[in-house]
């Protein structure tokens, strides 16, 4: 029951970890949209986007071991469980397409409105209420 308990523990603060990553990074997308022609300002956010972009990588890569060892070690199972894992599998969509908007702008690409962007950075909130729920009520 410990290693249960540490596994869990272990997955839950990487995942903790990368969701900062998926709340931050269009954040620094919208900054970097509204931040013109400044190129001190826009070096300095797409320093700290590649940065945040490889850390939330490392952190989701950590989270998903710990996640695999749940599952196929302590045989974690359910209907709840394919539906989180499809909202997981949106929300490293949802990452990747932030990181490719922000490597675009290193090389000289538009961004979408900051409008839309602020939109694009509501996405995550959603997907992850309803997959604490799913973790939490396990309706099926």
């Amino acid at each position: 029951m410990q290693g249960y308990l540490w596994i869990k523990t272990a997955h839950l603060v990487f995942v903790i970890a990368w969701m900062g990553g998926v709340f931050y990074l269009p954040r620094i997308l919208v900054n970097l949209a509204e931040a013109g022609d400044v190129p001190a300002v826009r070096e300095r956010l797409l320093l700290m986007g590649s940065r945040l972009y490889r850390f939330g990588h490392i952190m989701f890569g950590l989270a998903a071991v710990f996640g695999l060892t749940l599952w196929l070690h302590f045989g974690i199972t359910g209907g709840w469980l394919h539906a989180k894992l499809t909202l997981v599998a949106l929300l490293l969509a949802h990452y990747i397409v932030a990181g490719r908007w922000l490597k675009g702008v290193a090389r000289g690409r538009a961004l979408p409105s900051s409008k839309a962007l602020r939109w694009f950075n509501e996405i995550p909130v959603f997907a992850l209420i309803a997959i604490v729920y799913l973790v939490l009520a396990k309706p099926f």
